[in-house]
């Protein structure tokens, strides 16, 4: 399982990551948007985000990917100006491990894993207790 999670604005965007035969995810429908001080609606969105898991879509060359669909909720015409502002996490799970990872933009302007923003949990770590760190995460983040 591996999801995106977008913070801007204190606003946080989670596309359900489709996966393409090669491996690589893209955001598809559908997309939670939700306030990062809503600590009960936040718990929802990354549970159900998760619980749907990584549903297979078609692999594109890249010419024909669309624009991300976070664009549309996020009332943006493209995606530098979505980035502008913009935090990043991905949460993974691999064999009952879980890990959240920051990313971090680069000069650039490519996104790359921030080691000093990783958090890897045990194996057998509960989904809820990586969705209670990451709230944690989220708001500290909207608030700074």
């Amino acid at each position: 399982m591996y999801c995106h999670l977008h913070l801007k604005n204190s606003t946080v965007y989670m596309p359900t990551m489709g996966k393409m035969d090669k491996g690589f995810y893209r955001g598809v429908e559908p997309v939670a948007v939700v306030a990062a001080s809503n600590t009960q609606a936040l718990r929802q969105a990354l549970a159900e985000t998760i619980a749907r898991g990584n549903p297979r879509v078609p692999m594109l060359r890249r010419r024909e990917w669309p624009q991300p669909v976070v664009l549309k909720y996020a009332k943006v015409k493209t995606w530098s100006a979505f980035e502008r502002g913009a935090l990043l996490w991905s949460i993974e799970e691999k064999s009952g491990c879980f890990q959240i990872t920051g990313q971090r933009k680069q000069p650039d302007g490519m996104w790359k894993d921030d080691s000093g923003q990783t958090v890897t949990f045990p194996a057998g770590t509960a989904v809820d207790d990586v969705i209670d760190r990451m709230i944690v995460i989220l708001q500290e983040a909207a608030r700074s």
